[in-house]
């Protein structure tokens, strides 16, 4: 049996990210193990620029800002696996994986970062009727079909869902010739960045047509056509405001789902709202010495969030292993509610003898709100209150906290996040 100080789970940024900052803060031996071919994960479809701003101040594609990590990991001669599969992961630390070379092998992990990412929901949990013709894609693998494999799905294309693939594959079929005729959204509100509905559908006259959705698809063999509908506030189709459209493709991009079925195998709480892990300030789960970060703990809008956050898991893994079972904290632990149109957050807690100097707090919204404020209230005393113009459940927010202010805070804190009024 191997044994690593730090098993990390997933060769995409995050886990890129994690074994270098955990290889930079001391960890000794760090190995990633990754399912696909090379490393990079998503990032090696994603061939449209915009990614890189925060990390590298320039503008790179996915490919090249998967590179410039993949690069670093091979110099800090950080070891890898390609192509293994890991099939579980015990509370004890013990992860069984396989691969063609090796077979089935166990490594024992003084600690673990789960870095899976996320998949993107199917037809199935969508309910939409019909048969099930050939030309229904996930955007994603519509992505991978017209960007690596060089083959495209189709020519006349209806996207339902404007999450970010959804939006940046109506922009990627028309410069490859295909006609994108609608992208229909089941919501009041887009599920994208603002940037992509203008760069991508507003620029290319595609047009986006909010609280609707499919409620057929015609074809056997083939899709040949969809029925839009439009919806009323309980999201249930209106009757009298069908609309067909004749195509040979539909993509779905109808949300992403954190990849956490050895999360939960392994026994780690997970969190209703995002589908990921619960996790204090260290980005550890509720299994001490369990790490997660990146789009398997919520789902991101940058991967330069991402990235952040898996150097902070990175360094906190290595710091665990470093400390072993010696290290004992003034164990307070502030749980941070999420209220007034705030779903979560991330973390879910706070222990001030184990958080930085400055903690970071992410989180989304469950509407759209316009000139409104960020709110942080400590046993009701408003510490923080930032005026946002607008937010959107498609963009990520973040407030920050400082170590000092929770330093002389009794036993039963609470901290409370939400979104004011002016």
């Amino acid at each position: 049996m191997k044994q690593y100080d730090i098993v990390i789970v997933g060769g995409g940024p995050a886990g890129l990210a994690a074994a270098l900052e955990a290889k930079k803060s001391g960890a000794q031996s760090v190995i990633i193990l990754e399912r696909d071919g090379e490393l990079g994960g998503i990032l090696n479809q994603c061939i449209h620029n915009g990614f890189g701003l925060h990390t590298f101040k320039e503008e790179l594609t996915g490919p090249e800002y998967a590179a410039r990590f993949s690069e670093k990991v091979k110099e800090e001669k950080i070891e890898y696996l390609l192509n293994t599969m890991v099939l579980d992961i015990s509370s004890d630390k013990m992860v069984t994986a396989m691969n063609r070379e090796e077979g089935l092998f166990e490594i024992q992990a003084k600690a673990v970062v789960l870095a899976m990412g996320c998949r993107e929901r199917s037809r199935g949990a969508l309910n939409i009727p019909g048969y099930r013709p050939a030309g229904v894609f996930s955007a994603g693998t519509a992505q991978r079909l017209v960007n690596i494999e060089g083959y495209l799905p189709g020519r006349e294309v209806v996207i339902l869902g404007s999450g970010d693939i959804g939006l940046i594959m109506a922009r990627r079929m028309t410069l490859e010739g295909a006609k994108v005729k609608v992208v229909a959204e089941l919501m009041p509100y887009s599920g994208g960045l603002k940037r992509n509905i203008v760069q991508c559908l507003d620029d290319y006259g595609i047009p986006l047509k909010l609280s609707h959705t499919v409620v057929d698809i015609q074809g056997k063999d083939r899709v040949t056509g969809i029925t839009l509908a439009q919806v009323d506030e309980n999201r249930r189709p209106i009757p009298g405001t069908e609309e067909f459209y004749s195509c040979d493709t539909l993509l779905l991009s109808c949300g992403l789902i954190p990849e956490n079925e050895l999360s939960r195998g392994m026994g780690v709480e997970i969190n209703p709202v995002t589908s990921g892990p619960v996790v204090n300030e260290c980005l550890e789960t509720s299994i001490p010495g369990v790490f997660a970060c990146g789009n398997v703990l919520h789902v991101h809008d940058l991967v330069d969030f991402v990235s952040q956050e898996a150097a902070a898991a990175g360094r906190h893994a290595a710091e665990y292993v470093a400390a072993g079972e010696d290290k004992i904290f003034n164990e307070k632990k502030y749980v941070i509610v999420p209220k007034g149109g705030v779903r979560y957050t991330v973390p879910s807690s706070i222990n001030p003898a184990k958080m930085d100097d400055e903690q970071v707090i992410r989180f989304r919204v469950g509407d759209v709100y316009k000139n409104r404020y960020t709110s942080v209230y400590v046993n009701g005393e408003r510490i923080v209150h930032r005026k946002r113009p607008v937010m959107a459940p498609g963009e990520m927010e973040e407030v920050k906290l400082k170590k000092e202010q929770f330093m002389d805070c009794p036993e039963e804190t609470e901290i409370i996040v939400t979104i004011e009024e002016a």
